[in-house]
């Protein structure tokens, strides 16, 4: 494992990223674009985009880094992020910290855990935390909505998939079922609608992998000159994307990457490598699990080909 504070050589970075986006361009499977959702299901599978951020600073990109792309439950994170650093372990109340062994939009264990979802990175539990996020309007000493977060963090304008947001916003039933669920167990403070509205903005953020990798950066360590509170924070949510972040292919994808990272629908990946890289990777292909094939396939070549597995 590349250890922490360890430069990385760049030219060995910019020659293993090169050789990960030939192989990705002969590969004749590509996985199945996600077709529940207007505006995902008609884009090529064959597409890849991947940027590397260093902790040195710097960037290196291959394929369409450039090309933006809903990032979907990618978006749980930054959610996440903002819920602990306005209300702290408060959040663990009312939401759990363990894989959930079901699909990401089961509503079964919800009833099971008496409203309390399993995680914050499958549907329930990202739908209570934009509860909470919605009374962070009284403090205004933090980023209120995930878009203003990322923006903040990428030092960039941050759109959305209009055509993702209108479908999503006027369908959405099992979401929308969810989030009832957990009302009904008193574990959403708002009504149903005024959740949904944020939760579904916040999926349908349209980011590059270039810009997904610099979102990442205060994963890496805590950020610029971090203090314990931020290095225990990015500690905190690395831990739940290794277990969790995958939908049910956390597990293989733990085994095969070794990187705490976080999926999207629209086929992005987010990964971190601790205190060496942020790594944006896009490929709309999924897997039977939901995940970016060609994305899996570059981060796991990648990380062993830069030995950068927390597993060594």
């Amino acid at each position: 494992m590349a250890k922490r504070g360890v430069k990385v050589e760049i030219k060995e970075l910019e020659s293993a990223v090169e050789e990960v986006v030939g192989r990705m361009g002969v590969i004749e499977r590509f996985g199945k674009a996600a077709d529940h959702i207007e505006g995902l299901a008609e884009i090529d599978t064959d597409r890849f985009g991947i940027a590397v951020v260093t902790d040195g600073g710097a960037t290196v990109t291959g394929g369409e880094a450039d090309e933006p792309f809903a990032i979907q439950s990618i978006s749980k994170v930054f959610g996440l992020t903002l819920a602990l650093q306005a209300f702290g372990d408060e959040v663990w109340k009312r939401v759990g910290r363990e894989p959930s062994g079901d699909p990401f939009n089961s509503i079964v264990d919800l009833e099971r855990q008496k409203g309390i979802p399993r995680n914050p990175f499958i549907n329930p539990g990202a739908i209570v935390v934009s509860d909470m996020l919605l009374d962070i309007s009284a403090k205004s000493d933090t980023n209120k909505t995930v878009r203003e977060f990322l923006a903040d963090q990428i030092g960039e304008d941050v759109g959305i998939d209009r055509k993702v947001f209108d479908k999503e916003s006027s369908s959405g039933f099992n979401n929308r079922a969810m989030a009832n669920l957990c009302k009904s167990f008193g574990n959403l403070n708002h009504e149903v609608e005024a959740v949904m509205k944020p939760y579904v903005s916040q999926c349908a953020i349209a980011l590059s992998a270039r810009q997904l990798a610099l979102a990442g950066r205060y994963l890496m360590d805590g950020g610029d000159k971090p203090t314990d509170q931020q290095r225990l924070l990015a500690r905190r949510v690395n831990s739940l994307m290794l277990t969790c972040g995958q939908y049910d292919g956390s597990g293989e994808f733990a085994f095969r990457v070794g990187l705490p990272a976080k999926s999207g629908v629209g086929g992005g990946i987010l990964a971190i490598a601790p205190g060496v890289a942020s790594i944006g990777v896009w490929s709309p292909g999924l897997d039977d699990n939901g995940n970016s094939l060609l994305g899996t396939l570059a981060l796991e070549q990648l990380a062993e080909r830069m030995g950068w597995s927390v597993f060594g």
